[in-house]
């Protein structure tokens, strides 16, 4: 049996809107990069959202969106993943988040990750 490390992206970010056609990043804490020995699954994501308008979230693996998670307003979101695809190693995460211009809020989020 292959061991197996979970790893976490959490935490709560306060955030001000670009626009919803223009993501940002989010914090530059909300990053990984698979170990050059391992490989990766993203398992999980829970995120609520502070605004009265809708955001979402882009997960980008490389530099190029992966996953998309759109949060409603005033509202969260749990999405336990079905389709699980492996990330190679040293690929890197970010997330970035798309929300109306000039509109602050804060975000709660919590990505769970798997290390094979």
């Amino acid at each position: 049996m292959m061991d197996s490390t979970p790893r976490f992206l959490n935490g709560v970010f306060d955030f001000e809107g670009r626009g919803l056609s223009r993501p940002a990043e989010l914090d530059p804490t909300l990053a990984y990069t698979v170990p050059a020995d391992k490989r990766a699954q993203l398992i999980y994501l829970r995120a609520g959202n502070s605004l009265d308008e809708l955001v979402y979230l882009v997960l980008t693996k490389d530099g190029a969106p992966m996953r998309y998670f759109p949060i409603g307003a005033k509202d969260a979101v749990h999405v336990p993943l079905a389709v699980v695809e492996d990330l190679f190693p040293e690929t890197r995460v970010e997330v970035f988040l798309g929300a109306p211009e000039g509109q602050a809020g804060t975000l709660v989020l919590d990505i769970g990750l798997i290390e094979i």
